[in-house]
Parts: C-alpha cells; sequence; structure tokens
C-alpha cells in the first residue's frame, strides 16, 4: 500500500527528502495502524468491562426482587422474600429500602423476555431514560436456550427502534411459574463510545507529536548519515579520464557505504590500469612504427643511392657495377629479414601457432652445437646441459630462442677473448636454460628494456652485425608462448646472463 501511495505521490528529486518523507509516511501508517488497534482492543476491553460489571449488579440482587417487578405482586413477595419494608412503592425498592439497593444510572435498562413471548420493559420501576431494546423472538429463544445463570462476560450490541446502540447482558432467572425468564439488562454505548473517543485523541495528540519530534530529531540524523554519500560525490566529482588516482574515502562508519567505496576504487583501479596499458600501448605502437620507418629507411635510402649512381653512368664500370650490386643484395636482405621479423612478431602477438611435439631439449642443443661453434669465431665455448629433460616444445622456434641469445652474446663480447656458457638443468618441474657471456654487459638503466621492440643498448654495434633490435623482442614471445618466462642479468664490465625456465615433463 505504501509504496504505491509513494509513486501516486511526487517524490521529491533528493534523497534526504526521499528518506524522510518515506520514513514519515511509514512512522504515519504505523501510528494509523496502532490507533485502530487500539480502538478495537479499547473497544473490545471497556465493552467487555462493562458487561462483567453489570452481569455482577444483576447477581447481586436476589431473583425474588426481579420476580416481584415482572410479576406485580410487590406487597406480598416484599414481606415473604425481602423482610419487612417501610414502603410498597416501587420507589421504595429502587432506593433499596429494607434490601439490597439497585442502583441504577438513566442510561440503563432492564427487561424481562418470558418463553412465552413475553416481552416485559421495566422502565417505569428503573426510571431509565429510554425504553429498552429488543430482540426478535427467535434471538431471544436461542439466547433462552444458551444462557445460564453464571457470569461469562459476554455481551451482544442492540440496535433500538430510535437508532441508538445498546450493549446488553443477559442473566436466565429460571422457570417460575413454568416459563422460562430471561432478564436483560442494557445501557447505550454513547458514553462508552465517548470514553473511547477521548482516548483515540489523546493518543491522535500524541502521535502529532512524536511525527513533529521524529522530523526534527531525524533531519539531523539523516544528515549525519548522509555525508558519506555526500563526500562519495565530491570525489566523483573530480574524477576524470586524466585523474583516475583519485579514490573514494574508505572507513566511514558505515559498512554498506564502505562497501560501495570499496566496488569503486577496485572499478576506477581497473579502469586506471586499462588507461595506463592503452596508453603504453598507443606509445609502443608509435614508437614501433616510428622505429619500423627508421629501420626501413635506412636500407632503401642506400638501395636508391646505389640505383642513382648507376643511373648516372657507373653501371657500365664492371667494378663499380659488381659493389653496388652486392651492396643492394646486402640491403635487401636485411630489408628482407626485418619484414620477416615484424610478421613473426605479429603472429606471435596475436594467436601463436606452435608445432610443439615431446623431445629432449638436451638433444637439440647438442644438434646446434657445431653451427654455434661456427658463429662464436675464436670465442671459448662451453656447454652443461642435463640429459633426459623433456617436454612439449616446438623445435624450430626453440633453436630460433638459443640462436637469438647466442647470437646476442657474439655480438657484445670480445671476438678474442670472449667466452660464452650454455647451461641446462631441470628444477622441479621446469627446465632452466642459461646463455651468459663475459662481454661488456649492460647498464642499470637499460636493463628494463631490453626486450622491448626495436631497442639497442648500443646501435652503432647492432647496426654493425646487421641487427634490427627485434631479436630478444621475438626470444621472449617465442619462449612465453611455450608457457615459459625469460629474464637477464648483467653487470656492466663483467658480463650478461639471460635465463629462461620452460615446464618440463620429467628431469634429472
Amino acid at each position: 500500500m505504501i509504496p504505491r501511495l509513494l509513486q501516486r505521490l511526487h517524490a521529491p528529486r533528493s534523497l534526504r527528502k526521499q528518506l524522510l518523507a518515506t520514513s514519515l509516511l511509514i512512522l504515519s501508517g504505523l501510528l494509523l495502524l496502532i490507533g485502530v488497534l487500539q480502538y478495537v482492543l479499547m473497544r473490545n476491553f471497556i465493552y467487555s468491562n462493562r458487561a462483567e460489571t453489570m452481569e455482577a449488579q444483576l447477581r447481586s440482587v436476589p431473583r425474588d426482587f426481579f420476580y416481584r417487578l415482572i410479576y406485580g405482586d410487590l406487597s406480598n413477595s416484599f414481606s415473604g422474600g425481602m423482610g419487612s419494608m417501610p414502603g410498597n412503592s416501587p420507589s421504595s425498592q429502587r432506593n433499596g429500602e429494607g434490601g439490597r439497593p439497585l442502583l441504577l444510572d438513566a442510561h440503563t435498562t432492564i427487561a424481562a423476555y418470558s418463553s412465552d413471548g413475553t416481552f416485559t420493559d421495566l422502565q417505569k420501576d428503573t426510571l431509565s431514560d429510554s425504553a429498552a431494546p429488543r430482540l426478535n423472538d427467535q434471538q431471544y429463544n436461542e439466547l433462552l436456550i444458551h444462557t445460564t445463570d453464571k457470569a461469562t462476560g459476554s455481551y451482544r450490541l442492540i440496535t433500538a427502534s430510535d437508532g441508538s446502540q445498546h450493549l446488553a447482558v443477559f442473566m436466565d432467572l429460571g422457570r417460575p411459574g413454568g416459563n422460562k425468564i430471561l432478564l436483560q439488562m442494557s445501557v447505550e454505548t454513547g458514553p462508552l463510545k465517548d470514553v473511547i473517543l477521548q482516548q483515540l485523541m489523546i493518543f491522535a495528540v500524541l502521535a502529532m507529536v512524536a511525527l513533529l519530534a521524529g522530523l526534527f530529531l531525524y533531519l539531523p540524523a539523516l544528515r549525519k548519515t548522509l555525508v558519506p554519500l555526500s563526500n562519495m560525490g565530491d570525489a566523483a566529482q573530480s574524477i576524470d579520464a586524466g585523474n583516475l588516482d583519485v579514490r573514494f574515502p574508505v572507513n566511514q562508519g558505515q559498512t554498506e557505504i564502505d562497501k560501495l567505496s570499496h566496488s569503486f576504487n577496485g572499478m576506477l583501479e581497473r579502469l586506471e590500469i586499462s588507461f595506463r596499458g592503452e596508453r603504453e600501448a598507443k606509445e609502443q605502437m608509435r614508437r614501433f612504427a616510428a622505429d619500423a620507418s627508421h629501420e626501413l629507411r635506412t636500407p632503401l635510402t642506400s638501395i636508391h643511392g646505389f640505383l642513382e649512381v648507376l643511373l648516372r653512368g657507373a653501371a657500365d664500370n664492371k667494378e663499380q657495377l659488381y659493389n653496388a650490386l652486392n651492396s643492394m643484395h646486402g640491403e635487401s636482405r636485411r630489408i628482407n629479414k626485418l619484414v620477416e621479423d615484424l610478421l613473426l612478431l605479429a603472429r606471435m602477438d596475436g594467436a601463436p601457432q606452435l608445432r610443439a611435439k615431446e623431445l629432449q631439449l638436451d638433444e637439440i642443443i647438442e644438434e646446434m652445437q657445431a653451427q654455434l661453434l661456427v658463429l662464436a669465431g675464436s670465442r671459448r665455448v662451453t656447454f652443461d646441459c642435463s640429459r633426459g629433460i623433456r617436454g612439449m616444445y616446438d623445435p624450430d622456434k626453440i633453436k630460433q630462442v638459443v640462436l637469438n641469445l647466442f647470437h646476442n652474446a657474439v655480438q657484445h663480447t670480445d671476438s678474442g677473448l670472449g667466452a660464452i656458457h650454455i647451461a641446462l638443468h631441470a628444477r622441479n618441474k621446469e627446465a632452466e636454460l642459461t646463455v651468459s657471456d663475459n662481454g661488456s654487459g649492460i647498464s642499470a638503466e637499460h636493463l628494463p628494456h631490453v626486450f622491448d621492440r626495436f631497442y639497442r643498448s648500443d646501435s652503432s654495434r647492432t647496426r654493425k652485425y646487421g641487427g634490427s633490435g627485434l631479436g630478444l623482442s621475438i626470444t621472449k614471445s617465442l619462449v612465453e608462448a611455450h608457457g615459459g618466462e625469460i629474464s637477464v642479468e648483467s653487470v656492466p664490465g663483467k658480463g650478461t646472463a639471460f635465463r629462461i625456465t620452460l615446464p618440463c615433463l620429467a628431469g634429472r
């Protein structure tokens, strides 16, 4: 009922006003419900209490007294049943002279119904202001069957001919003269309703006072309760795409608000990471495009220069023609290698496809020894490989990884004094492959970037050997495609060690 009423009413836009209006409306509904219940319970209590009083009043008077009033044998009945009376008039009986008094107010009536259908109203004897209300014969006959002479506290509401409502109680007087008599005592409910309405008015006044007090007391409490939401609103206004490091305040003393703040902070952290990753990706793409353009521009410029020389007449000179063609062939191979590396990186960034099969890593390195020794030249090369390390690997890709790291070591070691060491061992369920050298090493500021694309710690040396700065990037992508990791340790002037860990099936 209350939600429907709220929908019909124009809800305020302020959350504080909405909560206040809803709370007061609910409180009003509760007070109204309490008032209705109070009316029902109070009405039943007052009516029942009044009925018990009337029953006690009826039963405090001897039955002979009622017999005299009903049958009119006052002089004989009084002398036989009630003792000597100083007066025989009904007024003396009502005043209780010589017997128990029957004290009735002007709104109380007494009547009797006989089983033969006779209804006797004792209005004159009780000096009541109104006539006794009457039920129909069928209702009286039912009461004659169920009514006893014991107090039960039950009552019945009767509407009189003038429209007034009466509260009536009944008592069985027995069977004098063979007819069963039902005694009826009733009182108008108007005075009783006045008492109930008076109590309800008092309750209504107190309810209004409670609502006003709740209004003035609830406003400060509500304002204090909504302070955490206001703080979150202030924090939200200061957040934008360039200022994602702002966080909502937590531990404000409200469990729900704190939980909401933690959720929003987690979302902001994820957004910040996402935006940072997007910015880094854009910057990396920008650098990648610039570096790729730079790498391609150099050989293309060289080829273009040789072509201009040939067009100017150098083609007639066989020696010059041969040197130009040889240089152009070298630059074209360099371009071809760069394009192949870029295509390989693109495939590895997408969905790397490996032709993996079960094989032993030490056998792959053993197959490459002759090629590595030729590539090392006069440098000293040593191997320390454990046997029996098996796993699911792509042999061509693993060979490319070893060759890239070995070639990097050759480029950064002295041709005469250089030493390169390759080690392969098993660590738990991982194979650890290390390629180390005693070369010039890598400074600390360059170490975090050695796996970046087109990154060179020494551009002049790598260009001299035809490097494009993609070898280590390709190596990292190939290792990660096998589910492994690669790391580097280096001390300037002492050498560098690249360490690769790959999952393996067994090792010793």
